[in-house]
């Protein structure tokens, strides 16, 4: 029974949903987890753009702050006439000194004396290499040095390093008699630095200077008017609607009830998004909405796309719009049709609008330009016709966003030179989507019209291999690709998928090209042989063909082609011959049936038609109107009539347009040619050719 739930289709309807819920739950959870935190923010403004909303004012008292430039500019300011901090350290002055007190083997007046020098240089000070460096090109001329709790004012002018206080040591004592003992000291290692930098009390310098920076300069008491509609953003007013939203957001996060209905406000939100994909699959597209891949292809566009506008929007401001969201209706179409191309846009920009400053101006903005790439670009059969889908899209990204301007603000004095900087980055992006294109056919297993136009080449190895060794075969695949995708054409079938499939469907013929038709010269090697071996030589060329299909790596949609192109037919030549040869008996169909499986598109359709009536009307010898049509008719409804179409998605009326354009096309190609008169010949001509007549009288 059809409603059998146990039913093998019935089981693979069932499997496809289950893995349409997977799909759809799994984009609700990515999107709903990387979902903006602020998105609870109930304004969306930038510096020095109007404000768009009505008046706000303070509902509690807001302190002022400086903004952010300003405590930048101030902070550098700070920093650059800091003086760093030191501490001056006596236990290696104490060390050196003890050293030289107890060299018993150094005279006493020398010791004296020694002493004396290396308590001079400790209290000119002593420094590690890295701060003599900065003395000596004159970028640290002072210093602080705590002394008691207090910072006191160093000059570095007589501070030296280790090395040089060593070096004007032994300078002072090389005439000495006692320098060799003096050596044996190693003074060198004994002169550690003395005054050390400070980074934990630089560190609370710093933020003392700091802090009457960074305190408030004033209060917006409750009730206050903050900003009116209309008014620019200044920066000080930039930085007091932060402090506003932030200590609102404080507010929020200690309401758990809060949280949660938000939560479940972007739960809403994006089940909603995704259900109407969904939706819009299951009513106009069912036979997609039941192959979980291609879904899970078509999901993948906005989930990608929105947690690339996420990233964007965080880095920098406005930079939500240096992502190419028209991509999205170009792959897309590309991989579907228009129709779905745009519903898929505007889930996406739904979607992501919530990562953007200004909702409304962002939809706007991309549903324009997407649908500007739409109307661009028809078919993408050629690279050229990217760059100007990108120009196009600049275009309409900057008349958009000048109508925007004009409509809040009244003047062009306002558009903002990096934003459109911002949409030529978006443009040059789109040039790229060919890259995208490419990456999604390996993932997904699809084809795009891409591959499709270049597998059309005949100048490929698999075609001039077919030209060479089956020129019949080669022939009836051209007349057959022509006259398939004009009928494609006609019912809306795709078009490239079906003049590629025809090229390639009898690519199996290479293998053994005498044994059909159409490459015969001569001699018939089927005279030899017995309708059932014949036969099966004859079958074996969609085997052969599958076979040189996955060497070639052609697509799975064009190698689908080669089985489907006979079905489940027979080849009925050699089953009636067998027939004949056997009268009253019963002939076994199995070894005369093609493997299959029947047509499963109206491409494989198409193309099964078309062959056989292409090669039916080779053997016409008359090719009047009515011959044509009656043969037509006659190929076509026996294969309807042997249920060969029965598993495909063409109606009746699909079959009675494909008949009509076959006919068309037939008539066309069989049209009688008119008659050339001879040409007049001249005058003594014509009277040699009396005279020689004369003469055979």
């Amino acid at each position: 029974m059809p409603g059998n739930p146990h039913t093998p289709q019935m089981k693979k309807v069932k499997k496809h949903i289950l893995w349409q819920a997977a799909t759809f739950i799994a984009a609700c959870a990515i999107v709903l987890y990387f979902m903006p935190s602020d998105s609870s923010s109930k304004f969306h403004y930038e510096e020095n753009r109007p404000w768009s909303y009505g008046i706000l004012t303070a509902p509690f008292d807001i302190t002022i702050y400086r903004d952010s430039a300003t405590i930048a500019e101030m902070t550098d300011s700070i920093d650059r006439a800091m003086v760093p901090i030191f501490s001056r350290d006596p236990s290696p002055e104490t060390r050196a000194e003890a050293a030289v007190t107890n060299a018993g083997h150094v005279s006493a007046p020398t010791r004296a004396r020694l002493a004396a020098t290396i308590r001079r240089l400790y209290a000119d000070g002593i420094v590690d290499p890295p701060t003599a460096a900065l003395i000596a090109r004159g970028d640290l001329p002072e210093v602080k040095i705590i002394v008691n709790n207090v910072n006191t004012p160093a000059p570095t002018a007589r501070m030296r390093s280790q090395r040089d206080a060593y070096a004007l040591l032994d300078s002072l004592f090389r005439d000495s008699p006692d320098r060799p003992a003096i050596q044996t000291l190693e003074l060198g290692r004994l002169l550690e630095p003395n005054i050390t930098p400070d980074a934990r009390a630089t560190e609370r310098y710093r933020e003392s200077l700091l802090q009457p920076v960074l305190a408030g300069i004033g209060v917006i008491q409750q009730g206050e008017r903050i900003i009116d509609q209309g008014e620019i953003v200044t920066p000080q007013l930039y930085q007091i609607l932060r402090t506003y939203e932030a200590t609102l957001d404080k507010t929020s996060r200690a309401s758990t009830s809060k949280m949660l209905n938000t939560f479940f406000g972007h739960l809403i939100f994006v089940v909603l998004a995704f259900g109407l994909v969904y939706g819009f699959l299951y009513l106009y597209y069912p036979q997609t909405f039941l192959d979980h891949k291609r879904v899970l292809a078509l999901m993948t566009l906005p989930v990608v796309f929105f947690l690339f506008s996420v990233l964007m929007s965080n880095a920098f401001t406005s930079g939500i719009y240096i992502v190419p969201l028209a991509i999205v209706p170009l792959v897309a179409m590309v991989f579907f049709d228009s129709r779905t191309a745009f519903f898929i846009l505007v889930a996406t920009t739904l979607l992501c609008a919530v990562a953007a400053s200004f909702p409304l101006e962002f939809i706007f903005l991309e549903l324009t330009a997407g649908t500007a790439v739409l109307f661009s670009l028809k078919e993408l059969s050629r690279r050229s016709e990217l760059l100007r889908s990108a120009l196009v899209a600049f275009a309409a990204y900057v008349c958009s966003y000048l109508a925007v301007e004009l409509m809040s603000t009244g003047t062009v004095g306002s558009l903002s030179w990096r934003l459109i900087g911002y949409f030529a980055v978006n443009a040059v992006l789109i040039s790229f989507a060919y890259i995208l294109i490419f990456i999604y056919e390996k993932l997904f297993g699809m084809v795009s019209v891409v591959t499709l136009v270049e597998l059309s080449d005949i100048n490929n190895p698999l075609m001039r291999a077919l030209s060479t060794e089956c020129p019949g075969t080669f022939q009836h695949s051209m007349a057959v690709s022509n006259l398939a995708a004009e009928a494609a054409h006609r019912i809306g079938a795709n078009v490239q998928l079906v003049r590629a499939g025809a090229l390639y469907h009898d690519i199996g013929k290479i293998d053994n090209p005498a044994f059909f038709t159409e490459n015969q010269h001569g001699m018939n090697p089927h005279d030899l042989l017995t309708p059932a071996q014949s036969a099966k030589i004859i079958i074996s060329h969609v085997s052969d063909g599958l076979r040189r299909a996955e060497k070639a790596k052609l697509p799975k949609p064009v190698a689908e082609l080669i089985p489907q192109h006979h079905g489940r037919g027979k080849a009925k030549y050699f089953y009636i011959t067998e027939q004949k040869n056997h009268p009253g008996e019963e002939v076994d169909p199995a070894p005369f049936t093609y493997p299959g499986p029947n047509p499963q598109s109206k491409e494989a359709s198409l193309l099964m038609m078309a062959d056989a009536v292409e090669a039916a009307s080779r053997s016409m010898t008359d090719h009047s109107d009515e011959a044509v049509s009656a043969l037509v008719d006659r190929m076509v409804d026996t294969q309807v009539a042997d249920g060969l179409h029965s598993e495909s998605p063409l109606s009746f009326r699909d079959i009675a347009t494909i008949k009509d354009t076959f006919k068309q096309r037939l008539r066309t190609m069989f049209h009688a040619r008119v008659s050339y008169p001879e040409a007049p010949k001249p005058e003594a001509a014509r009277n040699s050719e009396a005279a020689q007549k004369n003469e055979k009288q």
